[in-house]
C-alpha cells in the first residue's frame, strides 16, 4: 500500500491518499481537511483517479475540502459512519457555525451503520467503530499492511478532545483500549493530527491510558 500524507489548512489536518503499490490509478482518500487544493493537485499531477473519500468523522477541518473534490470527481463515493452523517449538513455539529462560515457538504452516498469489511480502490480495511470524540468516529484497519487510520480518536501521545457536542471522554477512552489498543502492538496508527505512531508505543507512553 502506498500512503500519501496531506497536511492541509489551518487546522493541520492529515488527509490520505492511499493505494495498493505499483502502478494503481485508482486511490482511496481518507479525511479530505479543511483546505484540499494540494490533495487535488497531487491527484491531478499523478493521473490518479479517486473513487471513494471516507471520513473518520464528521468535524469541519476533516470535510471542507470534500466539495472541490467533488467537483473534480462527481463519480466520487463518500462515506461516513451513521452516527455522524447529518453532521455533512449540520452547522452545528460539524462547528462551522463556531467559524463565522456555516458549512454544508450535501449528504454522504455510502452510510457506514456497522463493524464490517469493506474494499476500496482494491484495499481491504475492517471498519471500527470507534466513538467519543463524536459518535460515529470510526478507524479504518488494514490487517494486511498493518496500519490503522484513526481521525481524532487517539494521538501520539494525547487522545481527542471530548469537549464538542456528542463528545463522551469515557466513551472515547473505552473506544481506544478495546478497539485499537488490542491490535498488533507493531501496528502504524495514521491519525487525523500529528506523526504516525505505533501500538506498543501508546500502550507504554500515551499518559490518557495509563
Amino acid at each position: 500500500m502506498d500512503i500519501k500524507t496531506f497536511i492541509l489548512g489551518d487546522y493541520q489536518t492529515n488527509s490520505y491518499c492511499l493505494r495498493t503499490a505499483g502502478s494503481a490509478t485508482d486511490c482511496l482518500i481518507i479525511d479530505t481537511g479543511l483546505q484540499s487544493e494540494p490533495l487535488i493537485e497531487h491527484l491531478k499531477t499523478n493521473s490518479l483517479n479517486p473513487v471513494a473519500v471516507v471520513f473518520t468523522h464528521g468535524h469541519i477541518d476533516h470535510i471542507a475540502g470534500l466539495a472541490p473534490l467533488r467537483e473534480n470527481w462527481p463519480d466520487i463515493k463518500v462515506a461516513i459512519h451513521q452516527a455522524d452523517a447529518a453532521m455533512f449538513e449540520n452547522p452545528e455539529m460539524n462547528l462551522s457555525a463556531i467559524s463565522g462560515v456555516p458549512f454544508n457538504t450535501g449528504p454522504a452516498d455510502l452510510i457506514i451503520k456497522a463493524e464490517d469489511t469493506q474494499t476500496f480502490a482494491g484495499m481491504e480495511f475492517h471498519i471500527l467503530h470507534t466513538p467519543g470524540h463524536t459518535p460515529g468516529g470510526i478507524s479504518l484497519y488494514s490487517k494486511s499492511e498493518g496500519v490503522v487510520f484513526v481521525g481524532d480518536a487517539l494521538f501520539a501521545g494525547s487522545v481527542g478532545r471530548t469537549d464538542f457536542p456528542g463528545g463522551n471522554h469515557n466513551q472515547l477512552i473505552t473506544s481506544i483500549k478495546s478497539k485499537l489498543l488490542t491490535l498488533p502492538g507493531e501496528t502504524r496508527i495514521y491519525p487525523g493530527h500529528g506523526p504516525v505512531t505505533t501500538v506498543v508505543r501508546e500502550k507504554q507512553t500515551n499518559p490518557f491510558l495509563t
